[in-house]
């Protein structure tokens, strides 16, 4: 597998030392799998040959400092070093900033459909009261001013007639599950593709967890079988020995947005090669070489299934051979959903852009 290469080290001056180690600690870790250890080793060789610290502020004032500022924990007894949940989401906001930084300036739609009424976000219209309103609905000041308008400020009274109403949007709950292909093409042939899934994966996170609270964020991970990670385990999130079960990570999904109560519902599905495995019976069924028809033809049915339940399917496949994309634009007709064949470097932009679109979208 090829490494990383660092040509040059330019710093920000307008940032204090610490700040700038955090930040290249924080750039490490997702890469390392969340290991503190091994990140700090690649550090120290960077400070040899960048020359990242000085007489003043060495790599161990650095390390006192990650545990004295809450970023790391160390076992009284080993002496190992692990990371804490401030930097679990240092490392999730710093994806997410990562991500949009990457996406051009546009004006990004908020999370909101294009219907009023009972909703939770105030907006600017005003309207007359109509029977039914909820009484949180009137907008007291505006009634007021319509009383005396009407009636004068000497006779000031108050009626139906008077009472103004402030509309709020509703705003669209979703429900998601984001699949990743955790099988061992996402390492082979000397690319990383699992460290730009795993980052693309704690922003979305990140994204949900404080722009929309009310929305739900499920990970799931397949390889010979497919099972979910907590949000805080991402960063150690790895590629193992496994072939690729697609059907056992839609299966999983599926069950996730079945209990959801939300009206909407989608999957993010990443991933760079084909179907490869079936378990059948509490045996694994693999093909590797090529399309196994009795492996498509199972997702292509859960594709539909999917329809049914109203579940969308979007698709990212990191590959570019003519008969995966073959199969993918199968897959997608069959979902009535999306598929976006992806580089590594659009990755993060092309679901950002997408999961946003999807909140303009009106929802009955």
């Amino acid at each position: 597998m090829i490494g990383f290469e660092f040509s040059q080290f330019i710093s920000d001056e307008s940032k204090s030392k610490f700040e700038q180690l955090l930040d290249i600690f924080m750039q490490l870790l997702p890469n390392t799998n969340g290991d503190v250890q091994e990140t700090l080793e690649w550090m120290n060789q960077l400070d040899k040959y960048f020359n990242l610290t000085n007489d003043n502020y060495g790599m161990g004032d650095f390390i006192q400092d990650l545990k004295d500022k809450g970023y790391l924990k160390e076992n009284e007894l080993s002496g190992e070093m692990s990371l804490t949940a401030k930097s679990k989401q240092s490392i999730r906001q710093r994806s997410l900033e990562e991500v949009f930084n990457k996406l051009k300036k546009s004006k990004q739609g908020e999370h909101s459909t294009k219907k009023t009424g009972s909703g939770d976000e105030i907006n600017s219209d005003i309207r007359n009261y109509q029977f039914g309103d909820k009484l949180e609905q009137i907008d007291f000041t505006e009634s007021i001013r319509s009383a005396q308008i009407r009636h004068g400020a000497e006779s000031l009274s108050l009626h139906e007639d008077d009472l103004q109403i402030r509309e709020t949007s509703f705003k669209a709950q979703t429900s998601t599950v984001l699949m990743i292909d955790i099988s061992h093409s996402m390492i082979l042939y000397g690319e990383d593709r699992i460290t730009p899934a795993k980052k693309v994966a704690m922003a979305l996170s990140e994204l949900i967890t404080t722009k929309y609270p009310k929305d739900t964020l499920d990970i799931v991970v397949f390889g010979n079988d497919a099972w979910t990670v907590d949000i805080n385990d991402l960063p150690y999130l790895q590629v193992g020995p496994y072939h690729t079960n697609t059907v056992a990570g839609l299966e999983l999904a599926m069950d996730i947005l079945r209990r959801r109560k939300n009206a909407n519902k989608k999957i993010f599905m990443i991933t760079d090669g084909k179907p490869t495995c079936l378990k059948i019976n509490g045996r694994y069924y693999k093909n590797a070489f090529g399309l196994d028809g009795k492996i498509t033809n199972r997702c292509i049915s859960l594709a539909a299934q999917c329809k049914k339940l109203k579940i969308d399917i979007t698709t990212f496949m990191i590959a570019s051979d003519p008969y995966l994309q073959a199969f993918v634009t199968e897959f997608t007709e069959m979902n009535n959903g999306k598929a976006y064949f992806a580089t590594l470097d659009n990755l993060g932009s092309f679901i950002f852009k997408d999961f946003e679109s999807g909140k303009r979208k009106t929802v009955y």
